[in-house]
């Protein structure tokens, strides 16, 4: 994990200036168009947004030669939602070190919506549609048009050098993330600015609402999911629209998120932070009082941690009509509530849990969390498989009847039954029913029987069978 970012980043808004900057996607900084934002970021967040070893390229962001430098330099995150339709655009201004006259800095950025996570970012899963990556001749970039020298946005390629992309063409109600980053080698603990300030035809039209100022209430950021294992999550009263006027703050959370508080968890007037240990899911709140007692500041936020996946067991399903006796389909359960994808033997993941034409005997799982939060090992399954129908006419073929992979069982008992119920056969991983009840030849019917067995298998996860019917034919 990178060095926890601890420097802080001032923005202007019409209810006031706020020393607060988000180096990480999950806790971006909600924003809208009615002010320009003064930005400032130097070093890195507490978790990795982009794995170094793994995503070393996001759209036209790339890990670039020096090591250290990852795709994640410098950054600042934001979060914005539309309120009305029309063309969004914005101009990242590099502004001079504090204290000094000279520009250092080389802004990048990139931008990822309408309504995706956070996760979905960080695993690869999405790209961002808007971008650029390049060394600037000149103070800006953004989206849109450079006020600088009017250059037109257009697709960000390599050394095209145009420092402006296109303008986002957007509906009301849509998220986006936008990740800045300052690519130089600056890790000299300066922290070095540049101001936000949006455009297009819809900030024209409505400087006030094309940008949803609500989402602002939303200080705390939008839910987070996150994985065990993760640093603890700091969430902060500071971007909450009572601004300096705070005269005490309170922490609780619903660890449930039934509607019912669990634990208040700290209040007081500096009580401006609070952190999150991982793993504690839960829905947090926090009300500010501020010198209006009649009109706290309320929010709350949802946050999951989510952990390696755990196979709970494999269910062998009774909805196979085929007559094929090698095939069965099977449904994976997982301990946890995650997001989840599987994959048996080796095969593409898929979203479904149940897999089809399974064939009998050992086979293997993998369950992959698809919010990035790790992959299980290949675990061992037995399906015990059963033909649907025997034919003992002595041909060769089919002429007697037991479960396929009982041998793998310890201590098996099947019990076979007509159809009402009365005990015709009793077999073990040794014998097979051969059709017959004390000697005499049974009719072709259908046959149910029943499979008991110990539960030490080894290890190996057995998709149950308990019960079920076969066709005997003549």
């Amino acid at each position: 994990m990178r060095l926890l970012f601890a420097l802080s980043c001032a923005f202007l808004f019409g209810w006031g200036m706020h020393a607060q900057n988000s180096p990480d996607c999950r806790t971006a900084i909600p924003v809208c168009a009615d002010a320009p934002i003064l930005g400032r970021a130097d070093g890195g967040g507490s978790i990795d947004d982009f794995d170094p070893e793994v995503i070393t390229e996001t759209g036209c962001l790339e890990k670039g030669s020096v090591s250290s430098a990852n795709i994640e330099n410098n950054t600042s995150w934001y979060v914005f939602r539309a309120g009305t339709g029309g063309q969004i655009g914005f101009d990242i201004e590099a502004l001079p070190v504090p204290g000094s006259s000279t520009i250092t800095a080389e802004w990048d950025f990139a931008v990822y919506g309408p309504d995706v996570d956070c996760s979905a970012i960080s695993s690869g899963e999405v790209q961002p549609i808007r971008c650029n990556y390049e060394v600037n001749g000149t103070r800006f970039t953004g989206l849109g048009v450079n006020p600088e020298d009017g250059q037109v946005g257009v697709p960000s390629t390599t050394q095209n050098l145009n420092t402006y992309d296109e303008y986002l063409d957007v509906l009301p109600g849509e998220v986006y993330y936008i990740l800045i980053n300052n690519f130089n080698t600056n890790f000299d603990d300066e922290p070095e600015e540049f101001m936000l300030t949006f455009t297009g035809s819809a900030v024209d039209a409505d400087p006030n609402n094309a940008l949803d100022c609500t989402l602002r209430d939303e200080f705390l950021g939008l839910d987070i999911t996150a994985c065990e294992g993760d640093p603890d999550i700091v969430l902060s009263a500071l971007n909450s629209p009572a601004g300096p006027d705070i005269v005490n703050v309170a922490w609780s959370v619903d660890y449930d998120d039934d509607g019912t508080i669990d634990q208040t968890l700290g209040s007081g007037p500096s009580a401006t932070q609070f952190t999150v240990p991982s793993p504690e899911s839960g829905r947090y709140y926090v009300e500010i009082t501020t010198s209006d007692p009649n009109n706290p500041v309320t929010d709350d936020i949802l946050i999951t941690f989510y952990g390696t996946p755990v196979l709970d067991r494999v269910e062998l399903l009774n909805s196979n009509l085929s007559l094929d006796p090698d095939r069965n389909n099977i449904e994976v359960f997982v301990d946890g509530d995650g997001d989840y994808e599987y994959a048996i033997n080796d095969g593409e993941f898929q979203d479904d849990p149940v897999f089809n034409d399974v064939p009998p005997g050992i086979n293997t799982v993998v369950i992959n969390d698809k919010n990035g939060c790790g992959t299980s090992e290949p675990e061992e399954f037995l399906v015990l498989g059963y033909p649907k129908f025997f034919t003992p006419n002595a041909d060769g073929v089919n002429d007697t009847w037991n479960i396929k992979g009982i041998e793998r069982l310890d201590n098996p008992v099947v019990f076979i039954f007509d159809r009402y119920g009365k005990l015709l056969a009793q077999l073990d991983s040794t014998t097979d029913w051969d059709g017959t009840y004390n000697g005499k030849a049974m009719p072709s019917s259908d046959y149910w029987f029943r499979l008991e067995y110990q539960e030490d298998d080894n290890g190996v996860v057995v998709a149950k069978n308990t019960k079920a019917n076969f066709s005997l034919k003549r």
